[in-house]
C-alpha cells in the first residue's frame, strides 16, 4: 500500500514520514510527482483545505492521500492569522515575512495567548476516508526564540512545556505538535487500510470538533 504526503514542503514530509514511520504503508510526496498540479488552498476553512488537497492528490496519484492544514488563532489579533497562516504577509512570502508582520501587529500587547490546530484528511481515489484534528495552546513571545522547526515554531511557546517549538528537537515536537497529535489519531485507520491490501472507502464518523471544544476568541 502507497500513501501519499499531499506536501511539497520538505520540513513538512519530514515531520510526517517520522510520525508515521511504524505504519507499514509506502510513504511519498507530491515531490515524488512531479506531473501533479499544485492544489490552490482557496476554501476559508481548515477543513475544506486539507479535505481537498487529499482528494485530488489522491484522485491524480490514484493512491490514498494524506493532506493537512493548519491555521494559527491569536486572541489579541481576533484570530488571526487563522487559515490565512501560510500567507499572512501576501504573496510570495517568507516564514520570516510571516512572523514579521505577527510580531509588529502585535507590539505592546499584553494578552498573547494563541493556539495551532491542524486538520488531517485521508482519501482514497474512491472517496473521503476520514478527518482529524488537533488543537495545541500557546503564547506568541515578543521575539524568535530557538533555531529549529520552521513556521511560526520560533514565536509560539507551548503553554505545556515553557519552550517554543523551535527551542525543541525533533522528537519532542512530534511528540507535541498539533499536525503530530492529529496524525496520530489517524494511525488506526492506517493500519486497517494498510491491512486490507487495497484501496477501500472505509466507513468512519468524520470527527469535527464542536464550537464548544475550541478556545474561545475575545471580541474588541
Amino acid at each position: 500500500m502507497r500513501l501519499l504526503i499531499g506536501s511539497k514542503n520538505k520540513h513538512k514530509i519530514r515531520e510526517i514520514t517520522d510520525i508515521l514511520r511504524a505504519v507499514d504503508i509506502e510513504l511519498v510526496s507530491t515531490l515524488d510527482y512531479p506531473d501533479i498540479p499544485d492544489v490552490e488552498e482557496d476554501k476559508d476553512t481548515l477543513e475544506g483545505n486539507a479535505i481537498k488537497k487529499a482528494m485530488e492528490n489522491a484522485i491524480h496519484a490514484n493512491c490514498l492521500a494524506i493532506a493537512d492544514d493548519t491555521g494559527l488563532f491569536i486572541e489579541a489579533l481576533n484570530g488571526e492569522p487563522g487559515v490565512y497562516a501560510a500567507r499572512y504577509a501576501g504573496e510570495p512570502c517568507t516564514f520570516e515575512d510571516n512572523r514579521r508582520k505577527v510580531l509588529k501587529n502585535m507590539a505592546g500587547m499584553t494578552n498573547r495567548k494563541a493556539y495551532f490546530r491542524t486538520v488531517v484528511a485521508l482519501a482514497s481515489p474512491e472517496g473521503l476516508i476520514a478527518t482529524m484534528d488537533a488543537i495545541v495552546e500557546g503564547t506568541i513571545t515578543s521575539e524568535d526564540k530557538g533555531s529549529e522547526g520552521f513556521g511560526y515554531d520560533p514565536i509560539f511557546l507551548v503553554d505545556s512545556t515553557g519552550l517554543t517549538y523551535a527551542e525543541m528537537n525533533e522528537e519532542e515536537k512530534n511528540r507535541l505538535s498539533h499536525r503530530g497529535l492529529a496524525l496520530r489519531k489517524l494511525i488506526p485507520i492506517l493500519v486497517e487500510t494498510s491491512k486490507l491490501g487495497r484501496l477501500n472507502l472505509i466507513e468512519y464518523e468524520m470527527r469535527r470538533p464542536s464550537r464548544s471544544s475550541l478556545p474561545e476568541l475575545n471580541e474588541k
